[in-house]
């Protein structure tokens, strides 16, 4: 199919008016960590955030770094054009130097704040050697019963070739020497910890007031002599791989989609070493038998090889925080509210839908007004099709198996399963095959372009005529996330929205083109025109002495036109705000190029996902929602929808409270400044500090009050 126009010509500014995309990132996972040191934050939320931030920087090695390093070292070329100049070997000495900080940073976080407070508050992880003669003992039945049948020793030398690591797998790595029986008489042997036991070990059972654990890796290598008799153990360390693990379809050719990803999928385990991890204090011997293995090709040159200061893979820490009886340690629990459109007690919700546009804020507002959009249909006469796009689901997911009902009883029903949605493509396959044993007409869009728009699409039966009803997302239908991600939906059953996503599910499953869209904005087709063509139209307004405004709300800010045109827009005069979760390639504040634009980010409780833009004032403003963020991927190597908020309600709920909300933030919102580092945005003297998640909480219930936002001082204004 005919895609917009490839983002590669040079830019219009200079390269100092452009953030390199991966170091803003790793800014981003910088305002991750500093919710772990946040005092605020309840014990177990700051270790929660230590886990991310780990959880993140693996995502980010695997897709981001090893793409540099390809560019780098390999034949390929960027997929997009990078404005800020920096040429890939640059990005990678950049990008090792600022990990090892931010790295370090973590860890003292762990060692020096976070587990002497665990301590206090009775959880307390313990190395092998602190253990007292009761607890060994149980760890000693832990490692026979439950490890020990599990572990596989692997001795390394000519008659047994090193073993290929898995992608993030944790792996003892031990220096031998031969005391009784056959072998070598030195000798260099690993063991991988298993994945499928927990990492943290727990021990003294009958300590009802405490809970003590060892590690996983620490148990196993104290009793590694009883893995490898006849050897003494000289020294042992742990080491992690992170591999590539980036999925590349673009140039392949298969008539059969779905068996390709599988292939792939298998072929990820084995992808390029990016990353070394190893305990930092290794034995010197130890590392070099690591570090020359053939197979893994890092090393310190281009700073490959990171020492670490304590335990490896903290994404580990999930498991301390969901530890039971330490509710006082974790975020209050809350019950999602139901959506203020649809209150009415007892009525229908294709009649609230017919009756009015409903505009649904999650995770405040519960999710299960979306399922049961699905799972009604599934069961209602009245209803012949039901059309869906899933991207990312849940392990269990209720839509995909309404559907499949749906499909059982006779109806019409299509899902476009995206199979390219990364590191979620298993599950997909998985549902994928569920489906189509189940009649649903399954199809994977496209090879070259991912679908990543969120639509869902009812047709009924309503007397002599066919009603349609759409709900459009900022976000996957995903129950479980939904209660963790910030999204936006809304639904509707305005005939010009149900005419265009018609018209894009005629284009996903048969190619079907020119239909003329009245309200829905499609990439690739339009939607990176079209961004710029309104922005651009308040910069007309503000030079013509109207009022004009730009809102932009989203996870990424890459693309080198939009910020072209948004320096244009600020020099003619328009005020932006731009909130930005992550990436942000834009430098704020900077004379003569954006004086008028601020940008912040906020990281809180919930994930910040969706994507809101808002294009003029007052009467005349255009609001539009979006699964798109302004990054190139989104405007030419994806299915994206924006689709307007029109109706009065929704809209002025968008306008007079969510945006409002975000810009008077003061307490967790960080202001970019004009040379790429972020800062704690302070309330001003006198003022009351002002949360937007909190907030947005406690208007759930009761609705919004202007009066929340008052006396926040100018730092919010």
């Amino acid at each position: 199919m005919e895609t917009g126009s490839p983002v590669v010509s040079a830019a219009t500014f200079g390269a100092d008016a452009f953030i390199n995309r991966e170091l803003s990132w790793l800014e981003f996972n910088l305002r991750v960590l500093e919710e772990a040191e946040n005092t605020e934050n309840p014990l177990l939320e700051r270790l929660k955030f230590l886990a991310i931030f780990s959880s993140n920087l693996d995502e980010f090695f695997m897709v981001r770094v090893s793409g540099v390093r390809e560019q780098a070292f390999g034949e390929s070329a960027p997929q997009d054009f990078t404005a800020d100049g920096l040429r890939p070997i640059e990005q990678l000495v950049k990008i090792a130097a600022r990990t090892q900080e931010l790295v370090a940073r973590q860890y003292r976080c762990l060692q020096d704040i976070l587990q002497p407070t665990l301590a206090e508050q009775g959880i307390e992880v313990l190395g092998s050697d602190a253990v007292d003669d009761e607890e060994r003992q149980e760890l000693d039945a832990f490692f026979y019963e439950r490890a020990l049948p599990i572990l596989t020793p692997m001795a390394i030398d000519p008659a047994h070739p090193s073993p290929r690591y898995h992608n993030r797998g944790l792996y003892i790595g031990a220096l031998l020497e031969h005391r009784e029986g056959f072998g070598p008489k030195r000798m260099f042997a690993v063991v991988q910890v298993p994945q499928v036991l927990p990492r943290f070990v727990p021990v003294g059972s009958t300590r009802s007031q405490q809970r003590r654990f060892v590690l996983l890796e620490d148990v196993v290598a104290a009793r590694l002599p009883m893995l490898f008799g006849g050897f003494d153990v000289l020294t042992w360390t742990t080491f992690r791989v992170t591999r590539d693990s980036d999925l590349e379809l673009l140039e392949q050719e298969s008539d059969d989609m779905l068996k390709l990803i599988e292939e792939r999928l298998k072929a990820r385990a084995r992808g390029q070493a990016v990353r070394l991890e190893i305990a930092a204090g290794a034995d010197p011997h130890v590392e070099q038998a690591i570090t020359e293995d053939e197979e893994l090709q890092v090393g310190d040159t281009y700073s490959e090889i990171y020492r670490i200061p304590g335990p490896l893979d903290l994404t580990a820490l999930w498991e301390l925080h969901k530890l039971p009886g330490f509710e006082k340690l974790r975020d209050r629990p809350f019950t999602p509210a139901v959506p203020r459109g649809l209150r009415r007690r007892g009525e229908d919700l294709y009649r609230s839908i017919s009756q009015r546009d409903i505009l649904l804020h999650h995770p405040y507002e519960s999710f299960d007004p979306v399922v049961e959009f699905v799972t009604k249909a599934a069961n209602d006469p009245q209803v012949l099709a039901i059309k869906q796009t899933l991207y990312r689901t849940s392990g269990d997911s209720p839509i995909s198996r309404a559907l499949m009902t749906a499909a059982e009883a006779g109806k019409h029903v299509t899902a476009l399963v995206e199979l390219k949605a990364r590191f979620d493509e298993a599950n997909n396959v998985s549902w994928a095959r569920q489906l189509e044993r189940s009649g649903v007409h399954v199809v994977f869009g496209f090879l070259d372009l991912k679908t990543h728009c969120k639509v869902s699409l009812v047709v009924r039966q309503e007397g002599q005529t066919l009603k349609r009803y759409v709900h459009l997302g900022t976000g996957n239908y995903n129950p479980t996330t939904a209660l963790l991600y910030t999204d936006l939906g809304l639904f509707t059953a305005n005939e010009q929205i149900a005419d265009d996503a018609s018209a894009l599910f005629n284009l996903l499953t048969g190619y079907s083109q020119g239909h003329q869209w009245q309200k829905l904005v499609v990439a690739p087709t339009h939607l990176h025109s079209r961004t710029i063509e309104l922005i651009e139209e308040q910069a007309e307004r503000a030079r013509q002495g109207q009022p004009s405004r730009i809102f932009a709300k989203l996870n990424a800010l890459v693309d080198h036109r939009v910020i072209e045109a948004l320096y244009t827009a600020s020099q003619a005069g328009v005020p932006i705000d731009i909130v930005a979760r992550g990436i942000c390639g834009l430098r704020p504040g900077v004379p003569g190029l954006s004086e008028t634009i601020r940008v912040r980010s906020i990281v809180d409780r919930f994930l910040e996902h969706s994507r809101l833009f808002v294009f003029g004032v007052e009467e005349d403003a255009r609001v539009y929602l979006s699964s798109a963020d302004w990054m190139p991927r989104n405007f030419v190597r994806r299915v994206e929808v924006m689709f307007p908020v029109e109706a009065d309600e929704p809209r002025r709920r968008i306008l007079d409270e969510i945006i409002p909300c975000y810009l008077a933030d003061n307490a967790r919102a960080r202001v970019l400044d004009s040379e790429g580092s972020y800062h704690q945005l302070q309330a001003e003297p006198g003022a009351a500090p002002f949360r937007c998640q909190q907030q947005l909480l406690e208007n759930r219930a009761s609705g919004f009050s202007p009066e929340a936002l008052l006396g926040i001082g100018a730092a919010g204004a």
